[in-house]
């Protein structure tokens, strides 16, 4: 469910004031993470990374409350869940774009994953769930080793984004480079940052 609320009452007052309307209000974090458990996990049970890492990214935007709001046009909008969007390629060789409702059970993420970007594929669809969720979009460019990217600034997608290319092996560890765009009016860095430590350590844990 989604809902309209008063910037004055929220912890984001001052932030709304000041971000609102700023040219350029996004900000973009670079960081590596040691992906080595979810490539052990990917391989012995069989999962896709990708799902994997969406997953954890989920949880990880769970237990930062800021998640939960978002500047929609001139409005703050708060959402009582989160979901994850991935990038599909459907049958006619484009992209479609699929969101997957975050669940803390990762068999039922998993299986609503699976379902919903097969379902995207064969359709040419794109599956949004922005209107009673609290989107973060990714992409994944797995072809290609990159150090990072910066998204774009379209004045009207303002959700959370996520740029990650293909993994690199180390010595027996394997880590990833990924960016993390956010909206000032949404969160601070000290939140995003608390958000790439969660998912580092949800990542550690998994399993």
């Amino acid at each position: 469910m989604a809902k309209e609320i008063n910037p004055k009452d929220t912890t984001r007052a001052m932030a709304y004031e000041l971000w609102m309307q700023a040219p350029n209000p996004m900000v973009t974090f670079f960081k590596t993470i040691d992906v080595t458990n979810l490539i052990r996990i990917s391989k012995k049970q069989h999962l896709k990374f990708n799902m994997l890492l969406d997953y954890c990214i989920g949880k990880a935007a769970a237990d930062v409350k800021e998640f939960y709001l978002l500047p929609v046009g001139d409005k703050l909008i708060q959402y009582d869940t989160i979901a994850v969007n991935t990038i599909v390629k459907n049958r006619n060789g484009e992209v479609s774009s699929c969101d997957i409702l975050y669940s803390n059970d990762l068999s039922t993420f998993n299986q609503d994953y699976i379902k919903y970007t097969a379902q995207v594929t064969d359709s040419c669809q794109d599956l949004d769930l922005s209107a009673d969720s609290m989107v973060i979009g990714t992409s994944a460019i797995v072809d290609t080793e990159i150090d990072g990217a910066v998204g774009m600034n379209s004045g009207i997608f303002n959700n959370p984004f996520m740029i990650w290319g293909k993994y690199k092996k180390k010595f027996f560890r394997y880590y990833l480079s990924i960016s993390f765009q956010f909206h000032h009016t949404q969160m601070d860095g000290a939140h995003a940052g608390r958000f790439l430590a969660n998912l580092q350590n949800v990542i550690n844990d998994l399993g």
